[in-house]
């Protein structure tokens, strides 16, 4: 029997998809769930699996197609013993769109169509070029990258050598180029980012806040902290989502959106957590964030990053938000301005933690400084708010117990 396979079912925040990598190739076996193809929208790559054991019996859409909701993408020849197709040249199969012969060689090196007619066209034989795609895959810009081959003169018999086979430039070579396609989710990044810039009235306020009471506490508890939360790491996103979940019940102008000619004011803080990832900045969400405890907190920042790491991700959990915060100091950056994640209003960098000379009830004393940065719309928040709402952060994180007090 055979199955028709889908791809996933897109939010309406979700025009379309792109095939991003083929996992089997037509008549390779698969089993029940095994992942058969990665699909990149503008927010995050979805997995699709097989739905039953059987044979990859069709692919009808290849690697960098446009694909839509619910589209019928590849089918399955479903069976415990299918009869393996005799033939899938028929198809708009990977293996018919790359040259393949019908032989199967364990050997043989993956490629793209693409760089398997530059190979021919250039006389580079595949077996001796090291793909950087996935899983060893030969890429079109790999073949382009390789250096080119000088003539070879004959040897001393008259008999003249194979072609000699072209290698990466080394140090102080030729100067090469890449120029391979922006990512879907880069894509679609860019565009926000270019947007944001041009339809608000983006402004940045800074702050320094003392940190040496907040790590303090955290080296005095962070052991017996993990013991008691299965692990959790105690770090200081936590602190900061419960000041600022605080903060914005005091100044909810900050956790509202505008939407066309009317302000939106949210009665609930669902915080966006800024995680970095191989293909882009992606932001998952804290839902209901000021009923959620610093374990909690913690807990699923780290189950975030882990996600976001290995690609799992849903869309569900990066929709919405209604205020975000990002840490670029996990990177070294000491002072940023941070862009607005519309149509949120604000959003509040943290940065390096920097020990610095400050003057404290008259004496020049060393402290762990960290610099914060709140960028808003003036067009909603003013700046007298914008200021308020981050001394009530610095005022909170200074005295971990105003949040634990709520004062």
């Amino acid at each position: 029997m055979s199955i028709e396979i889908k791809a996933p079912t897109f939010p309406e925040s979700v025009q379309e998809g792109n095939i991003a990598t083929w996992h089997k190739k037509p008549g390779d076996s698969v089993t029940r769930d095994e992942l058969l193809v990665d699909i990149e929208t503008d927010k995050v790559v979805l997995e699709v699996v097989a739905p039953a054991d059987g044979i990859l019996e069709e692919v009808l859409k290849g690697e960098g197609d446009i694909v839509q909701s619910n589209e019928v993408i590849a089918r399955v020849l479903a069976g415990n013993n299918p009869v393996k197709p005799a033939a899938v040249d028929s198809a708009p199969s990977l293996e018919a769109e790359s040259g393949d012969s019908p032989k199967d060689s364990s050997d043989e090196k993956i490629a793209s169509p693409s760089a398997r007619k530059l190979a021919e066209e250039k006389g580079v034989d595949l077996q001796l070029v090291s793909g950087t795609g996935k899983d060893g895959r030969i890429t079109k810009e790999d073949i382009v990258s390789l250096q080119p081959v000088s003539q070879v003169q004959p040897a001393a018999g008259g008999s003249t050598p194979s072609p000699a086979v072209s290698l990466p430039p080394l140090a102080g070579g030729d100067r090469i180029e890449k120029r391979v396609p922006m990512t879907r989710m880069r894509s679609r990044i860019a565009d926000r980012l270019v947007q944001v810039t041009q339809t608000t009235a983006m402004l940045t306020t800074f702050n320094e806040v003392d940190m040496h009471r907040i790590m303090n506490l955290r080296n005095e508890f962070k052991d017996s902290f993990s013991k008691i939360h299965s692990g959790t790491r105690l770090g200081f996103m936590g602190f900061f989502v419960r000041a600022a979940t605080e903060a914005l019940k005091r100044f909810p102008a900050v956790n509202a959106s505008i939407d066309g000619p009317d302000i939106v004011y949210h009665g609930y803080q669902d915080v966006g957590v800024a995680v970095s990832t191989d293909k882009g900045l992606v932001v998952p969400v804290l839902r209901d964030a000021d009923t959620m405890s610093i374990a909690d907190v913690e807990s699923t920042i780290a189950e975030f990053g882990a996600k976001a790491r290995d690609g799992k991700l849903s869309i569900e959990e990066m929709t919405g938000g209604t205020f975000t915060i990002t840490n670029g100091g996990v990177f070294g950056s000491l002072l940023s301005t941070p862009i607005l994640n519309p149509p949120q209003t604000a959003i509040l960098g943290m940065h390096k933690i920097q020990e610095r000379p400050v003057a404290e009830n008259g004496q020049v004393v060393i402290r762990p400084m960290m610099y914060l940065a709140l960028s808003y719309d003036h067009r909603l928040i003013d700046g007298k708010e914008a200021v308020q709402f981050l001394v009530a952060i610095k005022e909170m994180i200074e005295n971990p117990a105003k949040i634990l007090l709520e004062i």
